[in-house]
């Protein structure tokens, strides 16, 4: 699989009571294209900071990031507004909808954010709901929706601008355990049909399984797991 994105020396610093504490420590990561990694580590050890960083929403004290290419971190703010809106979809724990507006006008409007056409991002909003299972519900507005199907509307919405990549902070963390495993799945399958690549933060061990690649963060740095044995995608391990 060709590389899509490569992190080199990441280093990530917060001032706390008075002191520089150092949460990323020169890490490094390389992301090829419809690839599925999953990052573990307990809670508190900059697993939201990578995130961020790879999703253009915070700057780093150090190191570079390649991405089809193209050093990010050089690049100025507008620059990278755009890339975050064309190129990035963000999918959080808990699913942030608007509640005013419905199913598909939240998908739709990442869509106009991202400078489509209206009709462009009508057909692309109801085709992600449909690929998610929730079309039927798209008329609804979000406190009318199960659990399940906010995050699944939440998915769609940040496909509408993970043009090439998907970043996932505890997506189903908010779920019980059923409704997680749903709602993954269905997640997996709708990525591999449009070959995005996922980087996803997760606690849950037998969601990252299902990954092609499980990194643990751990003082700063990433270690491999390597890839899920008997797993999708195994020989995209890497040492």
């Amino acid at each position: 699989m060709s590389e899509l994105a490569r992190v080199r020396g990441l280093r990530r610093s917060y001032m706390s009571g008075g002191r520089a504490l150092e949460v990323l420590r020169g890490l490094d990561l390389e992301i090829a294209r419809g690839e599925m990694v999953a990052v573990v580590g307990e809670s508190g050890v900059g697993k939201s900071t990578l995130l961020h960083l790879l999703g253009a929403l915070d700057r780093p004290g150090a190191g570079s990031y390649l991405f089809e290419g193209h050093e990010m971190f050089g690049e100025s703010a507008e620059v990278l507004a755009r890339f975050r809106t064309r190129r990035i979809g963000f999918v959080f724990q808990f699913h942030h909808l608007l509640p005013e507006f419905t199913a598909g006008e939240n998908v739709m409007l990442a869509g106009l954010i991202g400078r489509r056409a209206p009709g462009e991002a009508r057909r692309d909003a109801l085709q992600l709901l449909d690929d998610l299972g929730v079309s039927p519900r798209r008329d609804h507005l979000p406190s009318q929706l199960s659990g399940g199907e906010q995050q699944r509307v939440a998915i769609a919405r940040a496909l509408m601008t993970a043009g090439a990549l998907l970043l996932a902070d505890e997506p189903t963390g908010n779920l019980d355990s059923g409704t997680s495993e749903r709602v993954f799945g269905v997640l997996r399958d709708v990525v591999r049909a449009r070959a995005v690549s996922v980087v996803m933060a997760t606690h849950n061990e037998r969601l990252a399984r299902q990954c092609d690649r499980t990194l643990l963060l751990r003082e700063g740095v990433l270690e491999s797991l390597g890839a899920t044995p008997g797993g999708p995608r195994q020989e995209m391990a890497r040492p």
